[in-house]
């Protein structure tokens, strides 16, 4: 189980009310809304192994030279990411419970949480590997074969999700391994990936599902003809195609971020008991990490 915990712990924080405050006050909110949410995911899939995977750079260099407007809109002040000011405290505490617990928290300088959990995929080989995450990005690694499925967290981590490349096809009628090609043409305004002017979601499936991938689509446009190219997207793709050229590099998560060795094996036992007695006291979390703790030593 690969925990994409940047998107894990933003739903918290904006889930979990800013009222659940540690003794001297500070807000904890995010920090007990991720380890409850860690504690039910065990619980209800007991994964063999369990990664938190980390931003070690959230908007990596390489995807703002192939697109500058990546992430754009998010920047704060100089490069660093706009963060609720109750929020920046929290992820150092998570950092030190996650260690403190014995979870595997893995991040790769210059790479995305995302890049993190491409790796780890593709490391597992024929392995079953579920992805816990809000962001349609990683729809892209659902593969039905090994299989890898993402548990999608839009309607919450207690109503899951499962998406798998049926999922995938019924709800962008694009076959179910292309959705970084399809989300490529149609754009994403969340990540500031300006897709295609003109080119929405029945258009881009339609050009997925004829020509197989974004790469043969490129092949038929350079060798001219409009054949299979639903009427007026021809000229649209045309104009397009230095972004089209350049999107891959920013759209396709990587699969090989470089990783330090880490014991993947979910803690039957906290890693630092002491610390973990530490944090709690320090910021009031005798009852989620209580309730985690349970789960892990079933």
């Amino acid at each position: 189980m690969l925990l994409d915990t940047p998107s894990l712990y933003f739903r918290a924080f904006f889930g979990v009310p800013e009222t659940i405050k540690a003794p001297d006050g500070t807000p904890v909110n995010a920090v007990r809304g991720l380890i409850d949410m860690i504690a039910t995911l065990v619980r209800d899939h007991s994964p063999a192994e369990l990664v938190a995977t980390m931003d070690a750079d959230w908007r990596p260099a390489f995807r703002v030279a192939a697109i500058p407007t990546y992430k754009a809109h998010r920047v704060a002040e100089g490069d660093a990411e706009e963060v609720p000011e109750t929020l920046v405290p929290q992820i150092a505490v998570i950092n030190d419970v996650l260690d403190a617990v014995g979870i595997a928290r893995l991040e790769s300088s210059g790479y995305e949480a995302d890049d993190v959990i491409g790796t780890l995929t593709h490391r597992a080989g024929r392995g079953a590997v579920d992805i816990v995450t809000g962001d349609r990005d990683l729809f892209q690694l659902v593969d039905d074969a090994r299989p890898v499925r993402v548990l999608y967290t839009a309607r919450g981590i207690r109503n899951l999700q499962i998406v798998d490349e049926a999922f995938v096809t019924a709800k962008y009628g694009v076959p179910g391994r292309s959705y970084a090609d399809f989300a490529t043409l149609r754009g994403d305004p969340s990540d500031g990936l300006p897709g295609v002017p003109g080119v929405g979601d029945k258009t881009a499936a339609a050009l997925i599902t004829r020509f197989g991938s974004l790469s043969a689509l490129l092949e038929a446009l350079d060798a001219g003809g409009a054949e299979g190219f639903p009427a007026g997207s021809r000229a649209k793709l045309a104009a397009a195609r230095d972004y089209l050229r350049a999107a891959p590099a920013v759209v396709k998560v990587a699969h090989d971020a470089p990783l330090p060795d880490a014991d993947l094996a979910v803690p039957a036992k906290p890693r630092d008991p002491e610390a973990l007695v530490a944090l709690a006291d320090r910021w009031g979390l005798d009852g989620p990490l209580n309730r985690l703790l349970a789960v892990l030593d079933r």
